[in-house]
């Protein structure tokens, strides 16, 4: 009973201290151990010395439930996130924003990481019934906490800067980021959205999050005509729905843009003035081309079919990814290639 009492105790007090409440989470690694690595704490050094004490360690945390297939998920599946998924837009960072001139904005990031999403989600669907829903479900949980977390960052700015949940992404820039000069001047408290704007936006990411999933799980099944469609209209933003415009004179309005109906705060479709909406700029940077830049849509055709044939690819490659690799935590090879890769 004693050697229960004090690993009982000693774990306790483990989990509450803040700075390693993250380590379960990030546990999962296989890069080699660093000489800086800080020293082993008492804990572990009496579970790994004593057979008694690692007996008891072992069936405690047992029935906490940290060794059950759900707590197992969440921890892989968050190594998953951070290392397979939310990097891939900084990795094409240059083919979608030079090629598919989508904007340097936190809602293109998004719409990026929501396509590589599904790719992995497709995968996980084949995973063992009673692993695969808590892989699934693990992995939209961490990737709507990451955006949570990046939505604050700007609309909600921290006076001392602290730690994101994954990483900060050069994708996109954060206006409300400290700068280098922030270092030299007081800090100035800075202007906080309400939560309800935060509420919002987590409410029209989740219908996008809905929208892209659904539109290319029927891509999968009616062809790669369907899933250029759904290409167009979640990632090119659906430039061009009107038409295309080849005026010779700028006289007409700056942009038109495709209008997308969410947030549930359209109760009578048939009184919004689509013509207005179209031509109202909705800070998404992501609209028609004026007549002088026509010229750009020649090419969707071919960023239409990369992007449909990258998908394919994907798909077909983490179909031989075995289940053991995906929840041995093997994510290195569940890694994305570039769109344009070659093999």
């Amino acid at each position: 009973m004693l050697a229960r009492t004090i690993v009982s105790r000693a774990l306790v007090r483990s989990l509450a201290s803040p700075a390693r409440v993250r380590l379960p989470l990030r546990s999962i690694s296989t890069q080699p151990a660093s000489q800086n690595e800080p020293q082993k704490s008492w804990l572990t050094r009496k579970v790994e010395s004593s057979p008694e004490a690692k007996k008891w360690f072992l069936r405690l945390t047992a029935l906490l439930g940290y060794g059950s297939p759900k707590q197992l998920a969440a921890r892989r599946a968050l190594v998953l996130y951070e290392h397979v998924v939310a990097v891939t837009p900084d990795h094409d960072r240059v083919f979608w924003q030079n090629e598919c001139h989508l904007p340097p904005t936190f809602q293109s990031w998004f719409t990026v990481t929501n396509l590589h999403i599904w790719l992995l989600t497709v995968r996980l669907r084949a995973l063992p019934k009673e692993h695969g829903r808590h892989y699934i479900q693990a992995l939209i949980d961490h990737y709507f906490i990451d955006v949570e977390d990046r939505i604050r960052a700007v609309l909600q700015p921290p006076n001392k800067p602290t730690r994101p949940y994954t990483f900060i992404s050069p994708f996109y820039a954060n206006p409300s980021a400290a700068t280098p000069d922030d270092a030299t001047t007081p800090a100035k408290p800075k202007g906080r959205a309400p939560d309800r704007i935060v509420t919002r936006q987590m409410k029209i990411f989740k219908e996008q999050w809905v929208g892209l999933g659904l539109s290319f799980d029927l891509a999968l099944v009616k062809g790669d005509a369907e899933m250029a469609a759904a290409v167009w209209r979640n990632l090119l933003g659906g430039r061009g729905a009107r038409g295309i415009a080849y005026s010779d004179t700028e006289d007409q309005a700056p942009f038109r843009r495709a209008v997308n109906l969410v947030g549930g705060e359209v109760d009578n479709i048939s009184k919004v003035d689509f013509e207005k909406e179209e031509t109202r700029d909705d800070g998404s940077g992501v609209h028609d081309f004026p007549p002088s830049e026509a010229d750009k849509y020649v090419k969707y055709p071919e960023l239409m079919l990369d992007i449909v044939e990258y998908a394919r690819r994907e798909l077909a490659r983490l179909e031989q990814i075995s289940d053991h690799d995906i929840m041995s935590g093997n994510w290195e090879k569940l890694k994305f290639n570039s769109i344009k890769s070659i093999d």
